[in-house]
């Protein structure tokens, strides 16, 4: 398995070798700007892979996808999008993504049709007036949108797969295998309120990984109150990653009901329930090297 060393936070991704996880946005829902959350962060879903002289990949495009955009510094985007769902929090982001401004800029975003419509049709029926004043194509980089549901696919050394995670809605998981590294990537997951068994697609994706990412956004008393609303504990997760071998899990999708403390004191009681499994809260500007 792959070697974990993490890095300091801060914005910017410096380039090292192997391949490097960057966390842009890790809230759920919606996103919120407190002093009580700013630790943790507040923008919204948006993970960043790459590896050294490979176009990158980005996982979900929420409201931390804007500054991974700064972070570029005005350089075009060369890469892949991974959207798991098109609820907000996953997908506000994109049209204040400053690269796609960029003539040279060449974006492939990818996503799970829907039953009556691809993906493609189904965000742009989002993204154009009246609810946004400009529409993907009018803008100066290059999109291709395309349709990904149980398959996989190849970027550059890299193989995606994409599976059906249980949620409100059709949802995709993802699993990047790059090198000898593997992370799989499960923000919404509806945790069974029966304690029924983790759904096969999910221990498929997270199969041996060495980074799991997964939901975590409900205290068991919120699963409770909100038992259908597609979200999981802390407590799930580690059975998740338990149940799948994974070597690592970073709990992700906070609640914006939960401030730093609690955040980090639900990820203190997550990392001590198995001891054979490191377990963090991943945070806006933290970085993890494979």
């Amino acid at each position: 398995m792959g070697r974990y060393v993490f890095a300091e936070r801060s914005r910017g991704i410096a380039m090292q070798a192997g391949v490097t996880v960057a966390f842009y946005g890790v809230r759920g829902s919606t996103p919120c700007s407190c002093a009580s959350h700013a630790q943790i962060g507040g923008n919204t879903s948006c993970v960043v892979v790459t590896r050294e002289g490979e176009p990158a990949i980005v996982l979900d495009v929420g409201t931390g996808l804007r500054f991974y955009g700064c972070d570029l510094a005005g350089a075009p985007f060369d890469g892949t999008m991974l959207v798991t769902h098109l609820h907000w929090d996953h997908i506000q982001g994109l049209p204040f993504f400053a690269p796609l401004l960029h003539p040279e800029s060449t974006t492939r975003l990818i996503g799970p049709p829907e039953t009556n419509a691809g993906f493609a049709e189904s965000l742009g029926g989002i993204l154009c007036p009246p609810y946004f004043p400009v529409t993907l194509d009018q803008l100066a980089g290059s999109v291709q949108i395309d349709d990904l549901w149980a398959d996989s696919i190849q970027h550059g050394t890299a193989t995606i797969t994409a599976a059906p995670v249980p949620h409100t809605g059709r949802t995709n998981g993802y699993r990047i295998d790059w090198g000898d590294c593997s992370i799989a990537y499960v923000p919404d997951h509806q945790e069974p309120i029966d304690g029924g068994p983790v759904a096969d697609s999910v221990l498929e994706l997270a199969d041996g990984v060495d980074l799991l990412i997964h939901d975590a956004q409900f205290t068991p008393e919120l699963l409770a109150a909100r038992p259908d609303w597609g979200h999981a504990t802390p407590e799930f997760a580690v059975r998740v990653a338990r149940e799948a071998g994974a070597a690592r899990l970073a709990l992700h999708h906070h609640d914006p009901l939960h401030d730093d403390d609690m955040v980090n004191a639900m990820a203190t009681d997550a990392a001590m329930l198995d001891d054979g499994i490191e377990v963090f809260a991943a945070a806006e500007g933290m970085k993890v090297s494979l």
